[in-house]
């Protein structure tokens, strides 16, 4: 398939006067269901946290995780999106000026991710450049030694268990704070695009911050090693210590158990929304509004949801189409939203993948580990560099490009 076939200009038109209804309808209503599913999640982490000091057990550490994924997968996800900066009752807390910034870290999303880091990470390079080598979330790209090596299936499906079992620490961590300092270094686009795909490190850019004895390594364990993990395995554990010493271990065992769930979770609800063999990369970067919302569909995936209670289990990411056509509305309207766009790609002929979540999961396992191949864009694009292609100028935070569109330079113009 390719973009002749169709007519984008129709489809994004479409896209776009949706977008607009549901801009016209944030309100009230959405800081209400946010704070009801932050709610949601502080219960988690309380009953988790009531409970973990009898004994070490499941249920405590569960409930912990899904604590956790909250404040990431729903909240910091969003509201650093500026998914409520326009909502007249939204409050500071819930700003993308003032969430997670500071010490406020601790209270609004406490992680082994600089906020700053994964805001720039995420919302700029991944939204912005979906499916492209320069977006980070690209897992063909990211995992070709796992891939390429001859190694038997069953022991490719080990390692990538091991490694899902820690990936926030191991990878997403370091991998987004090297992103970061790329863009404080005044690290261009083309010199950032150049950098990885000519550079083809053993495992991925950001392992080498996990040496500490250089300023880029440093500032990785100071930044956001140190921070999490005195937070988590150290000050909340010795919380507990009034109760004694078996209530101080018993935290801390469960508290090591749900960073492990939580790791896996996340990494079955974050790494399909962009894999498969049904989903499409991209050459070039993008050229127009429209092209922006015809390759956020094709080059992302949706889980049926529909719920409160299945999308609060799925982290809201079984919306992910609906997020990357605009990436700054509250978590309700993608809700309302995802049967107005499945009609509206059903009519203009546009694939939308909207499938359960373990189907997902199977397609993104079976890329990881080397028996798939994702589907290539054909459609001729100008080279890296070219005015139409050079980097996506926004605020690191933003979460605009549904209504921005693209001057003479390649820049976003509002």
């Amino acid at each position: 398939m390719s973009i002749p076939t169709l007519d984008k200009v129709a489809f994004a038109q479409d896209i776009e006067a949706l977008h607009q209804k549901l801009r016209a309808n944030i309100g009230p209503e959405d800081v209400r269901h946010l704070k009801k599913i932050e709610r949601w999640g502080r219960i988690c982490s309380l009953l988790g946290y009531a409970t973990a000091w009898i004994v070490p057990n499941p249920i405590s550490a569960f409930l912990m995780s899904q604590g956790n994924v909250t404040r990431w997968a729903m909240m910091a996800h969003h509201v650093r999106h500026r998914g409520y900066d326009r909502i007249v009752e939204a409050t500071s807390p819930y700003h993308s000026k003032t969430f997670a910034k500071g010490w406020r870290r601790f209270i609004d999303w406490p992680d082994w991710i600089y906020p700053d880091a994964w805001a720039y990470e995420h919302n700029t390079l991944h939204h912005y450049h979906t499916g492209e080598i320069l977006d980070p979330d690209v897992l063909e790209h990211r995992v070709r030694l796992m891939r390429e090596v001859k190694a038997p299936r069953f022991l490719k499906h080990l390692v990538a268990f091991f490694f899902a079992s820690h990936w926030k620490l191991s990878y997403y961590a370091p991998n987004t704070l090297w992103m970061l300092q790329q863009r404080e270094a005044r690290l261009g686009r083309d010199a950032l695009h150049a950098k990885i795909k000519g550079r083809k490190p053993a495992i991925f850019h950001g392992a080498k911050l996990w040496w500490p004895f250089h300023k880029a390594g440093a500032q990785f364990w100071l930044r956001c090693v140190f921070p999490y993990a005195l937070f988590r395995f150290a000050f909340l554990p010795l919380l507990f210590l009034p109760l004694g010493r078996w209530a101080v271990l018993s935290v801390l065992i469960n508290s090591l158990l749900a960073e492990w769930i939580t790791n896996l979770h996340t990494f079955l609800i974050i790494v399909p929304n962009h894999s498969g063999d049904d989903v499409y990369r991209f050459e070039g970067g993008i050229e127009d509004k429209a092209d922006f919302y015809l390759r956020q569909t094709v080059g992302s995936v949706n889980y049926t949801g529909g719920t409160d209670l299945k999308d609060f289990l799925q982290g809201w990411l079984n919306y992910q189409i609906e997020h990357h056509l605009w990436p700054d509305l509250p978590l309700l309207k993608y809700q309302q939203a995802q049967p107005e766009v499945q009609a509206i790609c059903e009519k203009h002929g546009v694939p939308y993948i909207n499938d359960p979540l373990p189907r997902r999961v199977s397609k993104m396992w079976a890329l990881l580990t080397g028996q798939r191949v994702m589907k290539q864009w054909q459609e001729e694009s100008p080279p890296v560099g070219s005015a139409s292609n050079a980097e996506i100028q926004t605020e690191p935070h933003s979460g605009r490009p549904g209504t921005d569109t693209l001057n003479s330079e390649g820049l976003v113009q509002a």
